[in-house]
């Protein structure tokens, strides 16, 4: 109480807290943001109790939340059993291979639609808007395609291309990049800087908070996304975690010793590596999303 007695920003400053109704009021989102979240840590946390559990004690009767023993060997078990490192580093060469497309691509395009502006650019970004407004599995059937044709089927480099490629993180880019002030490229142009090295040498190291921003989005989505690369990842060794967890669903009575509690281990496996990053890196992310929607 005594922080909203200080507060001065926002809708409600301290003025407002006096009255009543406007303390309820607080109370009541509070109380609704407390239950969303909730709702949101139930599914992860009853999965990760859950992957303890022996196949056994999932389907008892009477139901125990909590498992008999918290057995951590039984991560390394799994982990061994399928050869979870061929996955796992097969994904993270996609995730990889998807920022560097989404910062070099996306930020080139935009720096050249926001600062460079050539003739017909204010057409090629009416375009890309034309194209963010199309569904995105409208166009797996044409680009399975070309995939195709190409010779590319058990490669990674649609996938980078693709999860990299993006008309939201170039219109986060160009966004970002009409915030900075003209006055240092005139300034940078004066110089001799030509706009190869205006966009590595200045646009680049001020854009951190963008690259940031967009780094996060390109990492979820290329690490839990599943249709594209089951399409295009047919050979087992070439699979990511996704693709995997989907072949060991379909295939779990085949392995040895592998059941439905060895399934929830994997799950838990296959998410946690977000989870960390994004308790690592919370103040940085969220501080990089304000900032990059904040204009000078």
């Amino acid at each position: 109480m005594k922080k909203l007695a200080e507060k001065t920003g926002g809708i409600l400053n301290f003025t407002d807290y006096k009255k009543k109704s406007a303390r309820i009021g607080y109370g009541v989102i509070v109380a609704l943001l407390v239950l969303c979240v909730i709702i949101a840590l139930l599914p992860p946390v009853w999965l990760f109790i859950s992957s303890f559990k022996e196949a056994g004690e999932l389907t008892a009767v009477p139901y125990h939340l909590f498992p008999e023993k918290f057995n951590l060997g039984k991560i390394a078990d799994v982990w061994g059993m399928i050869h979870f490192e061929t996955y796992f580093l097969n994904t993270l060469l996609v995730v990889a291979m998807a920022v560097v497309c989404a910062v070099l691509f996306n930020g080139v395009l935009a720096y050249a639609l926001s600062i460079i502006k050539p003739l017909g650019y204010k057409l090629v970004y009416g375009m890309v808007l034309a194209g963010y407004m199309i569904p995105a599995i409208t166009s797996i059937v044409p680009l399975y395609k070309m995939i195709v044709r190409l010779n590319l089927i058990d490669t990674y480099l649609p996938l980078g291309l693709v999860f990299g490629a993006n008309a939201f993180y170039l219109i986060m880019f160009k966004n970002y990049f009409d915030s900075l002030p003209g006055a240092l490229f005139d300034a940078a142009r004066v110089d001799g800087c030509n706009k190869g090295k205006m966009f590595f040498s200045i646009v680049l190291p001020l854009s951190r908070p963008m690259i940031g921003v967009v780094s996060i989005f390109v990492m979820t989505a290329s690490w839990s996304d599943f249709l594209l690369p089951y399409l295009v990842l047919q050979k087992e060794k070439a699979m990511t975690i996704m693709v995997k967890i989907y072949d060991l669903q379909n295939t779990m009575g085949t392995v040895t010793g592998f059941g439905p509690d060895k399934l929830l281990m994997v799950l838990t496996i296959s998410i946690l590596p977000q989870i960390v990053l994004f308790a690592l890196f919370q103040k940085q992310i969220t501080g990089n999303a304000v900032s990059a929607g904040i204009k000078e």
